[in-house]
């Protein structure tokens, strides 16, 4: 067997390699919120890329365990955006919260139409091109994070939003 050297290392890394610093995430937001898509698009600090995970089915057979498999789950999609002093983003996400389940009454919208949106990201080449892209389906705001305060830090604030989503799919899956 031949051992393999960084030459052949580097022909086998197409393009480089994928950079995690090269992405865009879009949320879209119900029509009844507003809320400004591409700000939400550039304060995006961080995300990641979706997962899902196959359950195990396992059937008993003579002292045997056949694993077959069962129903898919799709994960929580969680998001860190950045903080500015109009608060837009975090106003925009506290509206939306609110209308799924009013802080004061315990009321809020029945339809899932209305508050469920799509978002989607796409994983960006170096020369800015998409050369991967997820879109999540039925979508909505379960956790709006807290925003740390205090006197010790300089930093901006920022916050993790935490989204449900029934499922997504790819420019790759059917």
């Amino acid at each position: 067997m031949a051992i393999l050297g960084i030459d052949d290392f580097k022909s086998k890394l197409t393009g480089g390699g994928a950079r995690s610093t090269l992405y865009k995430a879009t949320v879209n937001f119900p029509s009844f919120v507003g809320g400004d898509v591409e700000l939400t698009s550039f304060l995006i600090k961080a995300s990641k890329m979706p997962d899902s995970t196959i359950e195990q089915i396992t059937v008993p057979f003579r002292g045997r365990l056949l694993k077959m498999a069962g129903g898919r789950t799709f994960s929580d999609w969680s998001t860190t955006i950045i903080n500015d002093t109009d608060f837009r983003v975090r106003n925009d996400l506290e509206k939306w919260s609110n209308a799924i389940n009013e802080h004061a009454n315990n009321t809020g919208l029945t339809n899932t139409n209305d508050y469920f949106c799509d978002m989607q990201i796409d994983q960006l080449d170096k020369d800015g091109s998409t050369i991967k892209s997820y879109n999540f389906r039925g979508c909505w705001p379960t956790a709006i994070a807290e925003i740390a305060v205090g006197y010790e830090s300089e930093a901006i604030e920022e916050f993790e939003v935490t989204w449900a989503v029934q499922y997504w799919e790819s420019n790759t899956t059917s």
